[in-house]
């Protein structure tokens, strides 16, 4: 039995044993049969979805050229300027002015920043991505408890756990 993190509480509880009632090949099957169990009103905070065979996905978005770090770098502290802008023009009575320099200001060194950032990098990475995990299956786990509920809900037998790979030699 494994712990798991309660995000609404806050402490970690042991999970209780699970039965997997079903695998699909895509996060979207496992999250539809969750939502048809929740349509018919029985209770998924027994339900979790496993995903197993976990890879790590880098998506290439583009190169990274000077212009773009600037860019980027310019808009991510115009943001910043923005908030601190406006911080500024709420405490000081009729000073909307700040707002307008604590944009600009931060445009300004978000884009001096970025540009160092990217010439330190030396070349060694000209390109922008996104990571993120990907499962090669998802099961949709019911805790012992509520499967044969659950099971009845989706008018179907439970799947068996797929067998482990046969070591290599």
């Amino acid at each position: 039995m494994t712990d798991i993190q309660d995000p609404l509480r806050g402490r970690t509880e042991p999970t209780p044993p699970s039965t997997t009632i079903a695998e699909f090949d895509t996060y979207e099957e496992a999250q539809a049969l969750v939502d048809r169990l929740s349509d018919a009103q029985f209770p998924v905070q027994h339900v979790r979805i496993v995903g197993t065979g976990l890879t790590t996905v880098e998506q290439v978005l583009g190169r990274m050229t000077y212009g773009r770090a600037a860019l980027s770098g310019a808009l991510g502290g115009a943001w910043f300027g923005l908030f601190i802008g406006l911080l500024f023009g709420l405490i000081i009575a009729d000073s909307w002015a700040w707002v307008i320099w604590a944009v600009l200001m931060g445009a300004a060194f978000g884009m001096i920043a970025a540009v160092v950032q990217h010439a330190m990098t030396g070349g060694k990475r000209d390109f922008t991505s996104i990571r993120g995990l990907q499962a090669e299956r998802y099961g949709v786990q019911v805790t012992n408890e509520h499967a044969a509920e659950a099971v009845r809900v989706m008018g179907r037998a439970p799947q068996a756990p797929p067998a482990p790979p046969a070591p290599q030699a």
